[in-house]
């Protein structure tokens, strides 16, 4: 029944942002920890952040001091504020959201295209 829904990708210049959302609806007791994926061509797919639910939020290297992810348990959604794109961030980027008593559930992936 839970259903999680991407939007917010598209085509950018090199230096550009995007904000991803991913918004769960469904039967949701509660939320534990959210993450953005990705997964660029011939690449496996790769964790890119993580957040908490009490808000401790953690990044890989490469998007260090660029993206920041962050939360709104009210609306049951996930963010991803990308910022400084650069060509190597062109891939399909995925939200998974760990649901109290339900488990992982993945969203349908949005693609991020940065042009140089």
């Amino acid at each position: 029944q839970v259903q999680l829904v991407e939007s917010g990708g598209g085509l950018v210049q090199a230096g550009g942002s995007l904000r991803l959302s991913c918004a769960a609806s469904g039967s949701i007791v509660s939320i534990d920890t959210m993450y953005w994926y990705r997964q660029a061509p011939g690449k496996q797919r790769e964790l890119v952040a993580s957040i908490t639910r009490r808000g401790n939020a953690n990044s890989v290297d490469s998007v260090k001091g660029r993206f920041t992810i962050s939360r709104d348990d009210a609306k049951n959604t996930v963010y991803l504020q990308m910022n400084s794109l650069k060509p190597e961030d062109t891939a399909v980027y995925y939200c998974k959201i760990d649901i109290r008593y339900e488990g992982f559930y993945w969203g349908q992936g949005t693609q991020v295209t940065v042009s140089s």
